[in-house]
């Protein structure tokens, strides 16, 4: 065999670019519809086209990365859809602020030049993102990358626009939405971000009409009361029953308004009775429905009043004009009292503005007979959420759903096709996929479309059949949807993944996709939200310059537990870098004792040993368990289990158990028998690694002698368990071997608590076994335990007399008992010395415990867990103690 062509050390810096550039000149992410294999698609989460990649990104594409190379080594046929979101908000700010910087505002451009500006950034920086993706290896099929507002999608959305308004399930009216004064458009409910502010309760007399005395209302937006036309009290409340039917008049305006009775009232907030501000609450809006209630609009679109008090707040701000109104309040002796008071705010997700409930026209979905649909088809199990948990989420959400607000008054996005038609004696609304010539109604040429974009989310909404060429019938649709699987965070659920299934099925006629795998946040090293302002963000594509994509991948794949937030830091990132070089340095181990294995290696059983023959039983527990992980999206537990079985197993235990036979120590025969294990194990270990760590994998399996020129490995099959040379007596073997590994750990136990260095002999040490079956596994593998110990001598005791050798320590394990005597070691006199000051630091630490679980108030307080662990250390210096006593005891024995 040829010699390695291996760097010595690992350096993912020219392996990464040139591997990455051979799977896609090979086009090997490029799906085939008329191929063989169960298809697997999934569609990526699309990234907004003004996005950078983010630690986030990083862990959500990974995890897909890994799930799609492991199917496509099944023999799945995969398609794995990329693109980016036009991101409308976003995008529309970032050329905004880009011409602000060129004293020019969009209205000056006017709306058919800007979107020609937005257009030109997205096809100088809209591809920034995908770049990136691929720096991390993810192998989409870029072929089919799509944009959110390519031509193919923007006919999609149309149809979907269309059909949905000639169903009745889209409609337009007006009603109270979230509106950003900054942004000037609506937001949808999940667009909204409620933040706790320290705010003020202002008490406010409204006097009776009729007689004397007033009511006494709480509020916390004394500006909008400009807009007040009811008061109300709860039906059941009965403090007031008496005072519905009655009327009041409002402070500073005198117009009279009545008190109604509603359910919406909470009758333990405040005085319990509340003001009723149709056009400026949500919750006001409808009681203002259900009681028939005048909508009278006080705030603008910009947040600047339209009313104003003795010709003073028109057009001013409306938190200027809360002060202003707070001090007229005061001055005719309305205003009670002010209380401070902690509350919610609602934020616009994008600017972080104040949002202000606003009164205007918009378009909306008809949302709860698409819901049901999704209800219904989940429960019926053909929607399942990974981990389960996020499945009491959904429904909660999709159970409570609200209609949808879907229009935007932007200039970027998809433009809503519809159009009003001029005349005034007309007025109608055509809603079409192409612009009309004329109207239906009346004939008329005069229309103008609408001037509203469609929300963000619902182009993505469609996102796994529109990508695929809906609505066309593709030979992409007939054979990957609905996809297999959808990979993405907690926090889109209601903004996407109910969306999408939503018009799934009442577009597509079935699910747009089977599994649904939440993952958790990636936060800091101490449990926070990584952001700017903190400055605790970790750059992925830092840390891939430093370290690699693939100790990125391996990290967050392992650090991932269904469920749980990852805490990141650059630490833990260094140290599944150490992972890669353990990796490495093991290959090229392998490499060099494989230089002079014959073409036609094969395992001969009569030649194996116990090591052997345990790590092939190992390996074939590992890939049996692997794909157990992987086809449950288990992708930490597999990560972990990879990690510790290569460094743990196969390098800290096989590859020093094999050195003898590969040095020639042991025969021939043993040098072949121990060469051709190499081979297999390290084999089946690349292929179970490659999903988690494509680069480095690559790199190597194109290093051994088991592949033939130009062979990639993302080509090969999954392993299978019966790849691996079966061994009969497994279950004994890894028993026997276990064995071995615990003498091993207990005599280095023993040899660090004397201090001993690792190049001094122990001339013997003595072992009493329970089973006799047990000494005969010591006997014939005494050679490799004195390799691994630097033990001279193994000697052993028989139970019936038990007598530990004098000036000896012990250690106590499952299988028996073992003695390493150390009067010839070490200074006897200064190590009693030594283990009489630790035994007083255990005592009193047995005594801290001890007093604390003496505390009836710490057991009251004290979670069950601290109170458990605080016993665990009493029994463990307990335990120390004895033996501490034991060996002082034995250092004085002659």
């Amino acid at each position: 065999m040829d010699p390695i062509n291996l760097s010595k050390s690992y350096d993912p810096a020219p392996i990464e670019d040139k591997r990455y550039q051979l799977w896609l000149d090979a086009g090997l992410f490029t799906a085939d519809p008329s191929a063989q294999g169960e298809p697997f698609s999934v569609v990526i989460p699309p990234p907004n086209v003004t996005g950078a990649l983010h630690m986030g990104h990083a862990l959500n594409n990974t995890l897909q990365d890994v799930t799609c190379r492991t199917r496509r080594m099944q023999g799945y046929n995969v398609l794995w859809v990329p693109g980016t979101d036009h991101a409308g908000i976003a995008t529309q700010n970032v050329v905004e602020r880009n011409l602000a910087g060129k004293g020019v505002t969009r209205q000056e451009l006017g709306r058919e030049a800007f979107v020609e500006k937005v257009w030109e950034w997205k096809e100088q920086y809209g591809s920034r993102i995908i770049n990136q993706l691929k720096k991390l290896g993810s192998s989409c099929d870029w072929s089919r990358e799509r944009f959110t507002m390519d031509e193919g999608l923007s006919e999609a959305v149309r149809r979907v626009f269309v059909e949905l308004y000639e169903k009745g399930l889209i409609y337009r009216g007006k009603y109270l939405i979230n509106w950003c004064p900054r942004c000037h458009t609506a937001l949808s409910d999940l667009e909204v971000e409620h933040q706790e502010a320290q705010g003020k309760l202002y008490e406010i007399a409204y006097p009776f009409v009729e007689g004397d005395g007033h009511v006494v209302v709480q509020t916390t937006r004394p500006e909008t009361m400009l807009g007040d036309t009811a008061i109300a009290v709860h039906p059941s409340d009965e403090r007031h029953a008496h005072l519905v039917g009655r009327r009041v008049v409002l402070p500073l305006v005198g117009r009279v308004i009545p008190i109604i009775a509603d359910n919406m009232v909470d009758p333990e907030f405040g005085s319990g009775l509340v003001k009723i501000t149709p056009a400026h609450d949500p919750n006001d809006f409808l009681v203002g429905q259900r009681h028939g209630l005048e909508q009278i609009q006080v705030i603008d679109g910009e947040g600047k009043m339209l009313v104003g008090v003795d010709g003073q707040g028109v057009g001013m701000d409306r938190l200027e004009a809360r002060e202003m109104i707070v001090a007229k309040l005061e001055q005719t002796g309305a205003l009670l009292r002010t209380i401070e008071h902690l509350h919610s705010l609602g934020h616009c997700y994008r600017c972080s503005t104040v949002i202000e409930p606003y009164l205007s026209e918009q378009w909306f979905v008809r949302a709860k007979p698409l819901a049901d649909a999704g209800v219904a088809a989940t429960k019926e199990g053909r929607i399942r959420f990974v981990p389960e948990q996020w499945e009491g989420v959904y429904f909660q959400w999709m159970e409570q759903i609200r209609d949808w607000c879907i229009s935007r008054q932007l200039w970027w996005g998809h433009r809503i096709p519809a159009w009003y038609c001029e005349e005034p004696e007309c007025s109608e609304i055509v809603v079409a996929m192409e612009a009309p010539s004329k109207c239906p109604r009346c004939g008329s040429t005069h229309l103008r479309q609408d001037e509203d974009v469609l929300d963000t989310w619902f182009s993505s909404a469609l996102w796994p059949f529109s990508t695929m060429g809906w609505p066309h019938e593709t030979d992409d649709l007939k054979r990957y949807y609905p996809t297999a699987l959808l990979v993405t965070a907690f926090d889109i659920i209601f903004f996407w993944v109910a969306r999408m299934i939503m018009f799934g099925i009442e577009f597509m006629g079935d699910v747009p996709f089977k599994d649904v795998y939440i993952h958790a946040l990636v936060r800091d090293e101490n449990g926070q939200k990584m952001s700017k302002s903190k400055g605790n963000v970790i750059d992925p594509l830092e840390i891939i310059e430093q370290y690699g994509a693939d100790a990125l991948r391996l990290t967050l794949a392992a650090l991932t537990v269904q469920g749980r937030d990852i805490f990141l830091s650059a630490n833990r990132i260094e140290t599944y870098r150490f992972f890669l070089n353990k990796l490495w340095n093991a290959s090229r181990f392998a490499l060099l004792n494989l230089q002079d294995a014959p073409e036609d290696l094969t395992i001969d059983d009569a030649s194996l040993r116990l090591h052997d023959r345990w790590i092939l039983a190992r390996t074939r527990e590992v890939i049996g368990e692997m794909t157990r992980l992987q086809e449950g999206y288990f992708v930490g537990e597999a990560a972990r289990l990879m990690y510790d079985f290569v460094w743990s197993e196969l390098c800290d235990w096989y590859l020093e158990l094999s050195k003898p036979a590969l040095r020639g120590d042991e025969g021939v025969a043993r040098k072949r028998a121990t060469q051709a294990v190499l081979l297999v194990v390290f084999k089946n270990v690349l292929k179970l690694l490659h999903p988690i760590i494509p680069f480095a994998t690559e790199e190597l399996w194109n290093a051994f002698p088991f592949v033939s020129e130009g062979a990639i490995l993302l080509q090969q099959k999954w392993p299978l368990v019966d790849d691996v040379h079966k061994i009969d007596d497994a279950e004994s073997v890894v028993y026997r071997m276990d064995f071995l590994r615990e003498v091993v750990r207990v005599v280095r136990n023993l040899r660090a608590e004397a201090r001993l260095t690792p190049q001094q002999p122990v001339a013997k040490v003595v072992l009493l076994l329970h089973k006799p079956e047990d000494r005969m596994v010591i006997e014939q593998n005494a050679d490799l335990i004195r390799l691994l110990t630097r033990v001279e001598e193994l000697d052993f005791m028989e139970a019936v007399s038990r007598v530990k050798p004098p000036q000896s320590l012990a250690a106590v394990f499952a299988q028996g008992e073992l003695f390493m005597p150390v009067g010839d070691l070490l200074d006897l006199e200064k190590e009693t010395a030594r283990l009489r000051g630790e035994a007083a630091k255990i005592q009193k630490e047995i005594e801290r415990a001890e007093k604390k679980l003496a505390n009836e108030e710490f057991l009251k307080k004290a979670p069950a867990e601290v109170v458990e662990k605080e016993h665990a250390q009493v029994a463990e210096g307990r335990a120390k103690l004895a033996r501490i006593e034991e060996n002082i005891k034995s250092f004085s024995a002659v």
